[in-house]
């Protein structure tokens, strides 16, 4: 895995994607959506397969329209022929379902597909108005670390931004957006993900616009509504677990829990 350091240069406006999660049809509304508003450049922060069908065909999209890319932990699993995901779970449950999804995505992903992700950097480096931005799937002391919005204290943000020489940290891994700023343009934004709801009773996925606007770095989180019910008819066809189906259908969670803090836990229904 390459750790790509150098400043990519400095944007104004850019949108973010985080855990894509084999959903095509999100994907392709969210570029559509960035190109009409003609943002500088779009990112995705990892996690490009899992849990959902057909995870090949989110590879190709990315890769045909250009759009840079850093390895979330299934990148990096796949690349190396990991025998999981390195989801970072603790809960057996947990990692039941994180088998079942993982097994999959790492049958249906091509072997030139996994040869690329191989070739994708753990950071990205760039600037926007005048702030450090470091591009991370985790954190950027690990690629499958949660940083929640409840338990991620400003002691521990501070710390990460002096070690990593950065003003502003853009993460996902967790699933849920949400952003803390310690001071101007300081602080840890995380993009959410574009491949599953936020576990809030919507059928909407999420990515993130960060923009240059009064000097300062804006955050915006943008809703992707798509065809969620073509996604779940075809999670069906391939045998995908009922769980990851109700999720797309009704946008609630019905794995991935108990890794959840207690708050986050409190705002979903399971």
């Amino acid at each position: 895995m390459q750790d790509l350091t150098v400043d990519l240069g400095t944007f104004r406006r850019i949108a973010l994607f985080g855990g894509i999660y084999s959903n095509y049809l999100s994907l392709l509304r969210a570029i559509e959506i960035n190109r009409s508003q003609r943002v500088d450049a779009m990112f995705a922060l990892g996690d490009f397969g899992a849990f959902g069908p057909h995870p090949d065909r989110t590879v190709e999209i990315l890769r045909a329209s250009g759009v840079p890319a850093i390895q979330g932990n299934y990148e990096e699993s796949l690349a190396t022929a990991a025998e999981d995901c390195h989801c970072g779970y603790t809960d057996p449950r947990d990692n039941a379902f994180a088998k079942i999804s993982y097994d999959y995505t790492r049958e249906k992903t091509a072997k030139e597909h996994k040869a690329w992700m191989g070739t994708l950097p753990s950071h990205l480096r760039l600037t926007i108005a005048g702030k450090r931005l470091l591009l991370c799937h985790g954190s950027p002391r690990k690629i499958n670390e949660f940083l929640w919005q409840t338990t991620t204290p400003v002691a521990f943000i501070e710390k990460t931004l002096r070690e990593y020489a950065a003003d502003l940290i853009v993460c996902t891994h967790t699933g849920l957006q949400w952003q803390r700023f310690t001071g101007p343009g300081r602080g840890v934004v995380n993009v959410g993900a574009l491949g599953r709801p936020a576990n809030d009773g919507k059928t909407n996925v999420w990515f993130a616009i960060l923009e240059e606007r009064a000097g300062d770095v804006a955050v915006e989180f943008v809703p992707v509504d798509y065809d969620h019910a073509r996604l779940a008819r075809e999670m069906r066809s391939e045998g995908l677990p009922r769980e990851f189906v109700e999720t797309i259908e009704a946008g609630w969670w019905t794995t991935c829990l108990e890794i959840l803090p207690a708050k986050e836990r409190a705002r979903g229904r399971f």
